[in-house]
C-alpha cells in the first residue's frame, strides 16, 4: 500500500500532517488528519488560583488570546457568582469585536485567501501574504496592514496589552475608557466597516466572478451534511460574546438550544489512538464514526455554521450579505423563517467575511454608546460566594469556546476542561480531508503539488488553531522516533510512553 505524507501542512496555527494511503489501484483507501503536538493546559493549571486563569490561558495561543481571556473571565464571573456592570460587558464586547476584525482579516489575506487570490495551483513560494500583495497591489496590502495595526492598537488601549490581554477581572473590567479614547475607537470602527465592505467586494470580484473558483466553492468536493452549532442572541441572531448555544440538524431543524452552563449535557468527547486531539460530538445523537448525515453526532462550529443556525445578523449591512450568501447557494427559508443550511464547506471563507462586516458594525455601535465611558466597570465579588464551579463561553473565530473550572472553597483549581473552537471541528476536518483526497486522487494519474494543496484547502477553510486545541491524554504522552536512510526506508524505530 502506497503512502503519501503532507508533512508539515501549511498556513495554519500550530502543527499537523496528512497521511493518505493508496490501494493497489492507486485510489485512496484512507486518509488521516493527524495532530502530533501536545499542549497540557488542562493538567498543569490544576493547583493554581482560579483568578490567574485569564492571564494563563491566553498564553495558549498568540493568534487568539482574546478569546481565551474572555471565556476565562466569564467562567470566573460564574464561579464567583458576580454580574459585571453594563459598561464592563460593553467594553468586553467592544474589545472582542476589534479582535474578530483582526483575526478574520488575517485568515482571509494570509492563510485561506492565497488559494484564491494567488491560485491553488500557484508555486508554494507564492501562495502566501507576499504573493497576495503582489497580486492585489501595494495599496490593498497597506489597507490590510492598516486594519490589523489600528485594531491591535485598540486592543492594547482597552486591555492593557496588544497581545495577551490583562484587563479582564471577575465581575468586570479593570480599565475605564476615556472620552478621547472613545472618539478614537469610533473612527477606527468606521474604517473597519469600510474595509470589510471592500474585502467582501474583493471576494466577489476574485472568487464569485471567476467561473473556475465559483465551481470549486459550489461543487460537492468540499461538501458535508452535518449538524451546525453557534451562539445566538435573544432574537436568535449571530452573537460572538454572549447568548445561548443553538444546534440545528443538516436540514436546518433545531435540535437543541441550551445555555453554556449545560454543555456537558449535550457534548461528549471521543479519543482516537492516532492523534492527540479529541473529537467532540453531540451526546444525544451519538458517535457513529467519521460520517455525516442526521444519524451522526458530528457537528461543525465555524463561521458558516454560525450563519446556518442563526435567524439572521444583528447589523444591517451584514444582514444584506447574509441574505446574498444563502441566495447564491439556492437556500430557501423553512417554516420558521430560517434559511436551510449551506453545507459547501469552502463557503466558510465567504461566511467569515460576512462576520468580519458584522464585527465592524457591532464595534461601531458599541463605540458610540455613551455608557462605554462609564466609571462603573466592576462589581467586586465576595470570595465567600464562590460556587466551586464556573463555566464561560464565547464564539472564538474558529468556533464555540468553553472554559470550565472546578475549585475548592479557596478558589484553587481542582479540574479544568477546555473545549476549543478548533476541537469542535476536528471530526469534520478529518472527513473533509478524506473527501477531498478521494475526489482528487485517481489511480494512474500523476499527483502534483497543486493537487495536494487542494487537499490542504479542505482543512484550511476551517482556519484551525491546533496550539489551542491539543491537550494531554490522561497519563500518556507517547513518543515515536523513526530513523530513515537517504532513500526514506525506515532503518530503526524507537518509542516510549511516559
Amino acid at each position: 500500500m502506497e503512502r503519501i505524507s503532507i508533512d508539515p501542512i501549511t498556513r495554519l496555527e500550530g502543527h499537523g500532517r496528512i497521511e493518505i494511503f493508496l490501494d493497489d489501484a492507486g485510489n485512496v483507501a484512507n486518509a488521516y488528519f493527524q495532530v502530533p503536538e501536545l499542549r497540557g493546559f488542562e493538567q498543569f493549571c490544576i493547583g493554581r488560583l482560579a483568578e490567574e486563569m485569564p492571564i494563563i490561558t491566553n498564553r495558549i495561543c498568540g493568534v487568539c488570546p482574546e478569546a481565551h481571556h474572555m471565556a476565562s473571565v466569564k467562567a470566573l464571573d460564574d464561579l464567583f457568582a458576580v454580574e459585571p456592570p453594563p459598561a464592563a460587558r460593553k467594553i468586553r464586547e467592544l474589545l472582542y469585536m476589534a479582535f474578530f476584525v483582526t483575526d478574520h482579516t488575517t485568515h482571509f489575506y494570509a492563510l485561506g485567501g492565497p488559494d484564491f487570490i494567488v491560485g491553488p495551483d500557484a508555486p508554494p513560494g507564492e501562495r502566501n501574504i507576499l504573493g497576495v500583495a503582489r497580486k492585489v497591489g501595494l495599496d490593498i496590502a497597506r489597507q490590510v496592514i492598516g486594519c490589523r495595526s489600528r485594531n491591535h492598537h485598540i486592543i492594547q488601549l482597552l486591555s492593557g496589552r496588544g497581545i495577551h490581554p490583562v484587563a479582564g477581572v471577575p465581575g468586570g473590567w479593570s480599565r475605564q475608557v476615556t472620552s478621547a479614547e472613545q472618539a478614537e475607537i469610533v473612527e477606527a470602527a468606521r474604517q473597519n466597516v469600510e474595509f470589510a465592505l471592500f474585502t467582501l467586494q474583493l471576494f466577489a470580484d476574485i472568487v464569485l466572478a471567476n467561473p473556475v473558483y465559483r465551481e470549486l466553492v459550489t461543487s460537492n468536493l468540499y461538501l458535508h451534511r452535518t449538524y451546525s452549532m453557534g451562539t445566538v442572541d435573544g432574537e436568535r441572531r449571530v452573537n460572538f460574546y454572549d447568548g445561548l448555544i443553538r444546534v440545528v440538524d443538516p436540514d436546518g431543524n433545531e435540535l437543541v438550544t441550551y445555555p453554556p452552563s449545560s454543555y456537558m449535557d449535550h457534548i461528549a468527547e471521543r479519543v482516537e489512538p492516532w492523534t492527540y486531539l479529541k473529537f467532540p460530538y453531540l451526546k444525544n445523537v451519538g458517535w457513529k464514526g467519521f460520517v455525516d448525515g442526521p444519524e451522526s453526532g458530528v457537528y461543525t462550529a465555524t463561521p458558516l455554521s454560525r450563519l446556518n443556525v442563526a435567524d439572521g445578523m444583528a447589523t444591517p449591512l451584514a444582514q444584506e450579505h447574509f441574505d446574498r450568501l444563502f441566495a447564491t447557494f439556492g437556500s430557501t427559508k423553512n417554516d420558521t423563517g430560517r434559511y436551510q443550511p449551506v453545507h459547501h464547506r469552502l463557503a466558510t471563507h465567504w461566511a467569515r467575511l460576512v462576520e468580519l462586516l458584522y464585527a465592524a458594525e457591532r464595534m461601531l455601535e458599541l463605540a458610540e454608546d455613551p455608557e462605554i465611558i462609564s466609571p462603573h466597570i466592576r462589581t467586586i465579588p465576595d470570595p465567600r460566594g464562590i460556587k466551586g464551579s464556573g463555566i464561560g463561553s464565547v464564539e472564538a473565530p474558529r468556533g464555540t469556546l468553553t472554559h470550565h473550572y472546578v475549585t475548592d472553597k479557596r478558589g484553587v483549581l481542582q479540574q479544568v476542561n477546555l473545549i476549543v473552537g478548533t476541537t469542535n471541528n476536528y471530526a469534520p476536518m478529518a472527513m473533509s480531508v478524506k473527501r477531498a483526497a478521494e475526489g482528487l486522487i485517481k489511480g494512474g494519474e500523476v499527483i502534483e503539488e497543486g493537487l495536494l494543496n487542494r487537499i490542504e484547502m479542505a482543512f484550511r477553510l476551517y482556519d484551525p488553531c491546533l496550539s489551542c486545541a491539543t491537550h494531554a491524554l490522561p497519563g500518556q504522552m507517547p513518543f515515536r522516533l523513526r530513523i530513515r536512510d537517504p532513500q526514506g526506508t525506515v532503518l530503526r524505530e524507537l518509542g516510549r510512553t511516559l
